[in-house]
């Protein structure tokens, strides 16, 4: 499940027309990053990508792995996830993500970036479930 996770992310940070779109190619790399420190259980690594305001809510990154395991869990164990499109949302940065759980149920993900000194880094997710399967 895991090394099919790491192809579909290899793959879509393959695509042309992401690669004509340096800032989306860099967001992409982050949230795949933090993606697969999570497949890992490597929370300190996936707390990393998180901005300052999320890491000093959580306060250490083991919290932030337990209660994303426990109130994100296809965050944190995708069986797919694909890239959509990235927008400008109210003056943000929203990157697009589909992300499939181990049930197959599949989720539209809204991650709002902020670009910070250490990089892109994750600000917020938000979530809601998608009334079919994956497509």
């Amino acid at each position: 499940m895991k090394h099919i996770l790491a192809l579909v992310l290899a793959l879509g940070l393959a695509t042309p027309s992401l690669a004509a779109q340096p800032r989306s190619l860099e967001i992409e790399r982050v949230i795949s990053a933090q993606f697969q420190a999570f497949l890992k259980d490597d929370f300190d690594t996936a707390f990393s990508f998180a901005a300052p305001s999320i890491r000093q809510k959580f306060g250490t990154a083991q919290r932030f792995g337990q209660i994303l395991t426990k109130a994100f869990p296809m965050v944190v164990n995708p069986s797919r996830v694909q890239f959509l499109s990235l927008e400008t949302v109210n003056g943000q940065l929203v990157q697009r993500v589909l992300i499939e759980d181990e049930k197959g149920v599949c989720y539209f993900a809204a991650y709002t970036m902020i670009d910070t000194s250490d990089g892109w880094q994750i600000r917020a997710i938000e979530l809601a479930v998608v009334n079919q399967m994956w497509v």
